[in-house]
């Protein structure tokens, strides 16, 4: 990629420029998830400007969570497995009383077909090979959350079920450990439902039980989708909490 200049037509900021390159960086797997990515005064010599536009570009990418800054070691490209929290994005929380820990229960695992929705949604072929997880999120034992989830056949090409359960069900965690796929954002949707069947028996609810249904999108490096989840919630005592900055 060749920098533009500031007389250049649609200029774009160098930092910004910079900040592009070391993202292409991240996508190709130069620094793997975890590993530091050379110093402000190496990226500067590498692409030819100065230290601050290099520093600049780094915090950019600290401020988005793609990158670490630890004190007197460096810069690290952000890991889930460096992450205080099993679950990153998840938004139930105890309507009183403190946050607890969560256990993940694989209920199965399945290769499957992906439908018109989630191969749209996962920007896969309709028909093409897919997995399904199911699982079962209980914080002290006590299931709330029923989880369906499913993944494009590629990258998670070689899973298998107790790759899946060596990672004690922790998905995120699995995906990078395993696959090299670290997940940076996600999109959801959120909608009241009525749930019937097994659902609900898995929850200990009674059909026509009311619950929190969360869809998401998750997407890796290249705002590529890798993940479709559909999350049912018990809110009887939880309520689903987001913090908008």
């Amino acid at each position: 990629m060749e920098l533009i200049t500031e007389t250049s037509t649609g200029y774009v900021p160098l930092y910004r420029q910079i900040k592009r390159l070391i993202t292409d960086a991240l996508v190709t797997g130069e620094w793997a998830p975890g590993q530091s990515i050379p110093s402000e005064i190496e990226l500067a010599q590498r692409f030819k400007v100065s230290q601050g536009t290099v520093r600049k570009a780094i915090s950019e990418l600290a401020s988005q969570k793609l990158v670490v800054r630890h004190q007197g070691k460096g810069t690290f490209v952000a890991s889930h497995l460096n992450e205080p929290t099993k679950f990153p994005f998840l938004r139930l929380v105890p309507d009183t009383g403190p946050l607890v820990d969560v256990e993940a229960d694989l209920i199965d695992f399945w290769r499957i077909k992906l439908d018109e929705e989630s191969a749209a949604n996962l920007s896969a072929v309709p028909g093409s090979t897919g997995w399904l997880i199911r699982r079962i999120l209980a914080p002290e034992g006590v299931g709330i959350i029923y989880e369906e989830i499913r993944l494009p056949g590629q990258p998670f090409d070689f899973m298998e079920e107790k790759t899946i359960l060596n990672h004690n069900c922790m998905l995120y965690s699995m995906y990078e450990a395993e696959f090299g796929i670290r997940i940076l954002r996600v999109e959801e949707r959120v909608k009241a439902v009525l749930v019937e069947g097994e659902i609900v028996d898995r929850l200990g609810l009674l059909d026509g039980s009311p619950l929190l249904r969360v869809d998401r999108v998750a997407y890796t490096y290249g705002d590529q989708p890798v993940e479709l989840r559909r999350s049912y919630c018990n809110t009887s005592n939880h309520h689903y909490q987001n913090q908008i900055i």
